[in-house]
């Protein structure tokens, strides 16, 4: 995301994850929320889970409520965890100025994630199966 906010690009993300594969469901947080993207991403997804800013009339505490979206709510903590590891390994803030500077300082952190996922798997002891890594 260059210069977008969260709000702003949830309907054509899914949108262009949907056109490339059936989705069973999708996770967003707060900052997602607005009528016209749930209004439109609602259809488009078997279990949506974006929670709703502010409060909660009787039909969105019904849908918030339900054991469905209590469940997928509960990992999209997984997602943010993943999010936070990236911004120990350099992407909190990014010192260089411009464009092309920030696309090149965003590789360098993902690269330093994975390297430092791949050195713990292998100063793991060997298991059998696939690492978790390669489950998807």
């Amino acid at each position: 995301m260059n210069k977008e906010q969260d709000v702003d690009i949830a309907t054509p993300f899914v949108q262009e994850l949907v056109f490339k594969k059936t989705l069973n469901s999708v996770s967003f947080d707060k900052g997602f929320w607005s009528v016209t993207n749930f209004n439109e991403l609602k259809d488009s997804v078997e279990n949506l889970i974006m929670p709703k800013k502010g409060k909660l009339n009787k039909i969105e505490k019904e849908r918030e409520k339900s054991k469905t979206f209590k469940e997928l709510r509960r990992k999209h903590s997984a997602v943010e965890a993943s999010i936070n590891c990236l911004e120990h390994h350099g992407l909190n803030r990014c010192p260089d100025k411009g464009d092309d500077n920030f696309k090149s300082y965003t590789a360098l952190g993902v690269l330093a994630y994975n390297l430092h996922k791949l050195g713990n798997f292998l100063q793991s002891p060997p298991k059998t199966g696939f690492p978790e890594f390669c489950k998807n």
